[in-house]
């Protein structure tokens, strides 16, 4: 009997450290976030984000693949000054009346270790679409005690080039042309 516990608490430990298995998730929208960094006049740093995103991802740690499909309320954009919000919004940046969402469709998932490193993919704004690349800055898999399931997420960055969507408003008189991306993403084991 007492090995058998003794069995039974080493399957328990094993369990708990193996990786999360091969599984579609949802993003969860209160630990989701599309942020963007751009220079402004050289002189600081402007910050937007977009408060309404929605996506699915499937993810296998054990083949180290992925998917990612992303989709963004272009209108749902924040900086907290509601005059610039609407410059953003207007037909000289996102155009959000045409151009209601953006769009990201990963491509392939890379790997360190058991780790998701980066991912790269297709970003689509203004019906413009070229590939990017977000690497991870930190990514982990955890049984979450609120929702008692799965959630995988991480942290990842990338740099654009703005005039590929079109944005070309106020180049190198306002702002730059290099974009920073910052996508936070948590995704519930579905």
């Amino acid at each position: 009997m007492r090995r058998s516990l003794t069995s039974l608490a080493i399957l328990a430990a094993v369990g708990a450290v193996l990786p999360a298995q091969a599984a579609d998730y949802v993003t969860e929208p209160t630990h989701t976030s599309a942020i963007f960094e751009i220079t402004h006049f050289g002189a600081g740093i402007n910050r937007a984000r977009f408060d309404k995103e929605e996506g699915k991802i499937k993810y296998d740690p054990v083949a180290k693949t992925g998917q990612v499909e992303l989709t963004i309320d272009a209108s749902s954009i924040s900086t907290g000054v509601p005059p610039f919000d609407g410059h953003l919004k207007g037909e000289q940046m996102f155009n959000v009346a045409k151009y209601p969402t953006i769009k990201f469709v990963s491509t392939k998932f890379h790997f360190d270790g058991d780790k998701v490193s980066q991912v790269d993919g297709q970003l689509t704004i203004k019906d413009k679409t070229h590939p990017i690349t977000l690497k991870a800055t930190q990514f982990a898999c955890y049984q979450s005690p609120m929702v008692k399931r799965e959630v995988c997420g991480g942290n990842f960055e990338g740099m654009i080039d703005r005039t590929q969507w079109g944005m070309d408003y106020g180049l190198n008189m306002v702002a730059g042309k290099e974009v920073k991306l910052i996508a936070t993403v948590e995704a519930i084991k579905q």
